[in-house]
């Protein structure tokens, strides 16, 4: 079963200076996350160290995955976008054609 996910509540940060400790560990008993503002503008955090974890791991997979997608691109520079696009188009239909042979279904009439 999913853990609960605590609720988050904005505060100003002149509030949050006088209740800091008593804030801290609410958030550490995952009760709360805490949203800090100043003069109205969202600024700051207090959130778990699980919660921060996650968010390490989350921005290392995006980082990981633009990552890969700058290894394809450059694969592929200086070739051609027509190119490009014939060839994915060709290996497409081949990949659906060898996906209804598997299935023994028959092409599709064009």
């Amino acid at each position: 079963m999913r853990e609960r996910q605590p609720m988050t509540q904005t505060m100003k940060i002149s509030d949050v200076r006088g209740q800091l400790n008593t804030l801290v560990n609410r958030v550490y008993r995952k009760e709360t996350r805490i949203v800090v503002e100043k003069s109205g503008i969202p600024v700051a955090a207090i959130v778990s160290t699980e919660d921060l974890k996650r968010l390490d791991q989350l921005d290392q997979e995006h980082a990981d995955h633009f990552a890969v997608i700058d290894d394809i691109r450059a694969a592929f520079k200086g070739v051609p976008h027509e190119e490009i696009e014939r060839e994915t188009d060709r290996i497409t239909a081949e990949i659906r054609a060898d996906g209804r042979r598997q299935r023994n279904e028959p092409a599709p009439a064009r």
